[in-house]
This record gives structure tokens, sequence and C-alpha cells, in this order.
């Protein structure tokens, strides 16, 4: 599919933004005195045994996107990770929730006091644009379950040490693909839980049938999640015919007047 100039520019603008913020953290918070925050390691594969639970049928998991669907200029109101949204999702029955924190054109929210402890609430996994180890410490620090990786903005070097830095510290990663090249890259690189993004990051388009054609090249013990452009049960019933573990979904339910209702129908759709 060919590169929308403007897409790729913008793309190109947050992941430059991303790595200025991290050179200001680095200086603000040293990444010595960040290692000397960490909590006991967690020995990882909390989210993904929590996008896995009940199998089958599937897919049985859904990770609920908190905070900016798209892009700020695409957004009306930023919402906060400790804002009502977290208990409707939990009361929906989310199995995970995916926390927005790249905070300069996605609204995340930085600060992770809403983090939920393992064991209690949903697991969560940091969405951000990670390209640097630093960013991996960080969501530890934060009570994280899991991060974001992005095989599109990522060498295949970069990928494979940042999914063993991970590990090391009790971390999953969800790692992002969108055609048949990303996914043999992500698991040549040791991934093991994949997300199937039906929006093609170079484009910013969405085809639906994205995450159908890579869902039978992801190996049996590779978790696989449907991303993006998902938000009608008939989508999720069909899924449900495929070998797709979860689904993670967001602006369904930010538009919804009853998001757990909305969350609790479409589980209902996708376990049949």
């Amino acid at each position: 599919m060919p590169t929308n100039p403007a897409a790729a520019g913008f793309l190109q603008r947050i992941t430059d933004d991303r790595r200025r913020r991290i050179e200001e953290l680095k200086q603000r918070v040293p990444v010595w005195e960040l290692r000397a925050r960490l909590p006991a390691t967690r020995p990882a594969g909390r989210l993904e045994r929590a996008l896995r639970a009940g199998l089958p049928p599937s897919p049985s998991g859904c990770c609920a996107r908190s905070s900016a669907p798209r892009p700020r200029r695409e957004c009306s109101s930023p919402t906060s990770t400790r804002s009502p949204w977290r208990a409707s999702y939990q009361e929906g029955g989310a199995a995970a929730i995916s926390v927005v924190t790249e905070p300069d054109h996605f609204q995340g929210d930085v600060g992770l006091d809403g983090c939920p402890a393992a064991g209690r609430e949903p697991a969560a996994p940091l969405k951000d644009f990670v390209i640097d180890s630093y960013q991996i410490v960080d969501a530890a620090v934060r009570g994280a379950d899991g991060v974001l990786l992005l095989a599109s903005v990522l060498s295949d070097v970069q990928l494979q040490r940042l999914i063993t830095e991970a590990r090391l510290l009790g971390l999953d990663c969800l790692v992002e693909v969108h055609d048949a090249d990303e996914l043999t890259t992500s698991l040549r690189a040791g991934a093991t839980l994949l997300g199937l993004n039906n929006r093609d990051l170079r484009t910013f388009e969405v085809d639906p049938e994205t995450a159908f054609r890579l869902l039978p090249r992801v190996p049996p013990l590779v978790t696989a999640v449907a991303e993006s452009g998902l938000s009608d049960p008939k989508d999720l019933a069909r899924l449900r015919g495929t070998r797709c573990d979860a689904v993670l979904m967001g602006e369904v339910f930010m538009t919804s007047p009853d998001p757990a209702r909305t969350l609790a129908t479409l589980s209902a759709a996708a376990r049949g």
C-alpha cells in the first residue's frame, strides 16, 4: 500500500517528539535514579494470561483503551486514567485496560497513579510510542503489566532488545503489526503477544480485513489481539470463528453513553 506522505510525516513527528521528551526526562531523572524506584519484579505474563483467560471460545479477552482514541487534532477532550472510565471498563468485564500515556499528540495521562495492582483489577499495558529503554523502566516504575511496541517504528534489533528488557522487568510486550513482513519480524524478535492492527500507521487508514488476513499466520502459542475498526457485535462474532484470542477497542466505548453496558454487550458477542 502506498504511503500517505502527510500521515508518514505525522508519525515521524510523533516519534521525534517522544525522543525529545525522553531526553528531557533523562536530564531530570537519570535512568539510575529511575531504576532505584523499581518495585519488586513480578514475573512477566500477567497481560497475556488476562487476555487468554477462559479459552476457548475466542476471542475471550477485551482490552479496553483509556484516553484519546485519535491524535489530539482529532479529539475533543482528554480522558484521565483516574476518571470513571476505568471503573466502567472494569464493571463491563474488560480483561485489561490499555492506558494511553503519549502526552503530546494523544492526550495521554503521563501520571499513572491509577495503574491497577496485579490481581485486583484488569491488567494495564501502557500505550505509547516506545523507542527507548528508558520508557520500559518508566513503565515498570509506574506499575504497568505491559507496554506497546510498534513494529513499524522499530528496527529488528531495537524490537528484540526492548522485548528482552521488558521481560527482565516483568512486563509483557504487545507488539503491534500491520502486515506480514512486520509480523514475521516481530516473531523473529521473540514476540509472544501480537496486536494485529487494522489501522495502517503509514496512512492512518483502516482496513477491517487486515486482522483476518494476518490471523492464519500467527503461531498457535502466540496470543493474537485484533485492533482498530471494531465496534459492532457482528465484527466480534466473525472473529469468533478465527484463532483470535482477544480484541482491543477504545473509541466505541468513549462515544457510548453507557461504556460498561456497551463493553458487556460486545464481550458477550465475542464469547458467543
